[in-house]
């Protein structure tokens, strides 16, 4: 019995405050491990939508040459050249903008431009979502036209 009362007189740490311990320890390697995971996932996700910018920088740069040889080829001093030179150039000052910015400015200027021009901003939004819904229908269209081979049977020849 003698045993009995050394263990609870304190010579030895209670269990209860070493399972208090333990669990504080292992919430701290949890929380470490937590704010790891996450660094990573914003970091990829940074990475990612870098990509994705660069990307569409790329397309809008190609566009906006697309653009100036259409321009070049037209008559000098037309109205079509000049409308679109202007918006090659427009883009062009777009694509490098894409570039030269974080995302979160891009986010904060197109906010600031939405809240200064809400009729333009709508307006744009939608004409874009037309153009991205065309685009997206002809492409699904083209692709069904390749993969679709119509049968027509053949007159005299029964399978």
């Amino acid at each position: 019995m003698s045993t009995d009362k050394t263990s609870q007189t304190g010579q030895h740490p209670p269990v209860k405050k070493q399972a208090k311990q333990k669990a504080s320890q292992f919430a701290e390697q949890a929380k470490s491990a937590a704010g790891e995971v996450a660094q990573d996932a914003a970091a990829a996700a940074t990475k990612q939508a870098d990509a994705a910018k660069s990307s569409v920088a790329d397309e809008v740069s190609g566009v906006a040459s697309a653009l100036r040889t259409a321009a070049e080829e037209m008559r000098t001093g037309s109205p079509q050249e000049r409308t679109f030179g202007q918006i090659a150039e427009g883009l062009a000052d777009a694509s490098d903008a894409l570039r030269e910015k974080d995302l979160s400015e891009m986010v904060q200027d197109l906010s600031t431009f939405a809240r200064k021009n809400p009729l333009v901003f709508l307006g744009g939004a939608a004409l874009i979502g037309f153009a991205a819904t065309r685009f997206a229908k002809a492409s699904r269209d083209s692709t069904t036209e390749l993969s679709a081979t119509p049968y027509t049977p053949r007159k005299g020849h029964h399978s």
